[in-house]
C-alpha cells in the first residue's frame, strides 16, 4: 500500500467508524436528542480524535503542496505562513502555572473561535485548487475532507460547551479575511505562494485546537500534570 493509498483508507476508516458521533451533532431535533445522549467522555474522546486528524491531514496536505508546486528556492525562504496569517493568535501555555490559569470555558470558545475562523477560507481554497491544471487529485481529497470534517468538528465543540459549560447558542466572531477574490486578483505563482500560506496557518491552528482539546481531555481525567504536547 502507497502513501496516498494508506491515507484514504485512513480516512474512510475514522470517517465512519471511530469519529461517527461527533456528526451526529447537527440541528435537526432527534439529531440533538441523540447527541445529548452521549456520555461526555466519549463526546470529548471523539471530538479529540477529529482534530488530531484533521491537524494530520494538514500536514500531508502542506507536505504535498510543497512538493508539487514550491520550486526549491523558494522552501528555503520559510514562506510557511510566518508573519503572514490573519488568524487571531493564541498562545499555547507552556508551564502549568500557566496551564492551571485558563478556564475551560476559554478552551473551548477558542477552539471554537478558531474553528470557525477557518471554515469559509478552507471552503475558498478548494475553489481555488480546483483551478489547478495539475492538482494531484489526493490533495484535492484531503482539502475537501478537511473542509467538512472541521464543520462536523464544530458541531461536536458546539455540543460540548453546552454540555459542560450548560451554555446554549455560542455566537463567535466572523470568518478571518482569506477571501477567493484575493486569489483570482493574483497571477499564477502569487496565488500558489498564498495558497501555500493558507495551508500553513491552517496547520498552526489545526495544532492549537487539537493542543487544547488535549488539554481538556486530560483535566477531565483528572490528572495534575497536563501541559500541552
Amino acid at each position: 500500500m502507497n502513501k496516498a493509498q494508506g491515507s484514504v483508507w485512513l480516512l474512510l476508516w475514522f470517517g465512519r467508524g471511530m469519529l461517527g458521533y461527533p456528526l451526529e451533532c447537527r440541528a435537526a431535533a432527534d439529531a440533538g436528542r441523540r447527541c445529548a445522549s452521549i456520555p461526555l467522555d466519549k463526546l470529548l474522546e471523539r471530538v479529540v480524535q477529529h482534530a488530531e486528524l484533521i491537524y494530520r491531514l494538514s500536514e500531508e496536505s502542506c507536505t504535498l503542496f510543497e512538493e508539487m508546486f514550491i520550486p526549491l528556492t523558494m522552501r528555503a525562504q520559510q514562506i510557511r505562513g510566518g508573519n503572514t496569517c490573519s488568524t487571531r493568535t493564541f498562545a499555547i501555555p507552556g508551564s502549568k502555572s500557566e496551564v492551571q490559569q485558563i478556564s475551560d470555558k476559554w478552551l473551548l470558545h477558542t477552539v471554537l473561535i478558531l474553528i470557525q475562523s477557518w471554515i469559509e477560507p478552507l471552503f475558498s481554497l478548494q475553489a481555488t485548487l480546483d483551478r489547478y491544471d495539475n492538482a494531484p487529485e489526493v490533495l484535492l481529497n484531503k482539502t475537501k475532507w478537511m473542509s467538512s470534517k472541521l464543520v462536523s468538528l464544530e458541531q461536536g465543540v458546539t455540543v460540548l460547551i453546552r454540555k459542560m459549560l450548560g451554555e446554549g447558542t455560542v455566537t463567535t466572531e466572523s470568518h478571518q479575511s482569506w477571501t477567493v477574490a484575493a486569489w483570482e486578483s493574483a497571477d499564477m505563482m502569487e496565488s500558489i505562494t498564498r495558497d501555500y500560506a493558507l495551508l500553513s496557518c491552517f496547520k498552526k491552528d489545526a495544532h492549537k485546537v487539537e493542543t487544547f482539546l488535549k488539554l481538556l481531555r486530560c483535566r477531565k481525567t483528572g490528572s495534575l500534570s497536563c501541559l500541552p504536547i
